[in-house]
């Protein structure tokens, strides 16, 4: 039986899909240049002091973040419909 499927579902559902699989995607590549700044220390003994992969990651995360906020944080006209809502109740109840 196939039901019709909601098309606002349907978009919040792959944008939290991609936010996970660009999680995953951080993780390994980031691993992956620790390793890389781990044995290229170990040879030349500089750098120490800021490895190159903190930035990479800082870079990357603050994309990430959006990415989360888009995902899971609600669009923005969700988040005025509920900040109106709240305000239209603190009044209603003010007029009491």
């Amino acid at each position: 039986m196939n039901t019709p499927r909601d098309e606002e579902l349907w978009k919040l559902a792959k944008k939290r899909a991609n936010f996970q699989r660009g999680l995953v995607t951080y993780f390994v590549i980031n691993a992956f240049l620790w390793a890389i700044w781990w044995i290229t220390i170990g040879k030349h003994g500089y750098n120490r002091e800021m490895p190159w992969p903190l930035w990479v990651m800082l870079g990357w995360g603050i994309g990430l973040v959006f990415q989360y906020m888009e995902a899971y944080g609600g669009n923005r006209q969700n988040l005025i419909d509920k900040e109106y809502e709240k305000l239209k109740k603190q009044k209603e109840n003010n007029s009491l």
